[in-house]
């Protein structure tokens, strides 16, 4: 059976909710699609001002404008015109009973509960469509959403949910803008070690042999400096690349590689 389950109206600009409907539909489904509402809400000033996240059985569809965002939860099967149709019908009305400077100023989450009378008016007209008598406001919304669809959310762009960070959220990421807490931990390979082993050795190579240059140096007054000052830039040069490498090595467990405990971060 298609329906609307849940509604609610948020502020932008720092997810605080404002209002929300009475809910009494308790299956796990809906309690965790609920969830995503949170994540959603966090997000807002980043997506479209019209946009649906599919999960699953579930929709959510969310509009935004001047600073609020109206968001319903609803079974997958529901019209798109009907849902964006009734989140229009919460926005016309919220703008109308609450001026901008309320929106604006409020700190208490729901401080604007009682606008839950009109949500759930307009959730019982909306789940018995025989009922509407909105054809031709529907025929626009039709023909609005045929002109600019609304943008489908992944559940990838969502990121962190309930504490939990997409394993795929980085694929949808600039390599710039990839906090190190999202990134995957990778095993170091046995290459990297022996590597990090002989640059480590060269490096004491390179000072001992810049010591018996030294020696050298003073027992011979033709011998020429330059040969000393290029062995100890050579352990320089070793011992700063060991040390970045150092840097970036940590021991550890990942939870997704059972092939070693050293990882790179």
């Amino acid at each position: 059976m298609s329906m609307v389950l849940s509604a609610s109206v948020v502020r932008v600009r720092d997810g605080l909710p404002l209002s929300a409907s009475t809910d009494y539909e308790q299956s796990m489904g809906v309690q965790e699609c609920r969830k995503y509402f949170k994540s959603l809400s966090k997000k807002l000033g980043q997506l479209p001002d019209r946009c649906t996240l599919k999960t699953g059985q579930y929709n959510i569809n969310f509009i935004s404008s001047l600073g609020v965002s109206y968001m319903m939860l609803c079974t997958e099967n529901y019209p798109n015109v009907l849902a964006f149709s009734f989140l229009d019908e919460l926005q016309k009305e919220f703008i109308s009973t609450y001026n901008m400077m309320k929106t604006n100023t409020a700190v208490r989450p729901y401080c604007f509960i009682e606008f839950d009378n009109f949500i759930q008016r307009t959730k019982q007209r909306y789940n018995n469509p025989r009922s509407l008598s909105t054809k031709i406001n529907l025929s626009d919304m039709q023909t609005e959403i045929k002109l600019r669809p609304a943008y489908q959310v992944s559940m990838c762009e969502l990121g962190s949910t309930n504490g939990f960070t997409s394993s795929f959220s980085v694929e949808y990421r600039s390599a710039s803008k990839i906090s190190s807490a999202h990134q995957r931990l990778e095993p170091v390979t046995l290459p990297g070690i022996v590597a990090f082993i002989l640059s480590l050795l060269c490096g004491a190579l390179n000072l001992i042999r810049g010591f018996h240059a030294i020696e050298s140096l003073l027992q011979n007054d033709g011998e020429d400096f330059s040969y000393v000052i290029a062995f100890f830039l050579g352990t320089a040069a070793c011992l700063y690349q060991n040390g970045r490498g150092a840097a970036r090595l940590k021991i550890g467990k990942c939870p997704d590689c059972r092939k070693g405990n050293f990882l790179f971060l």
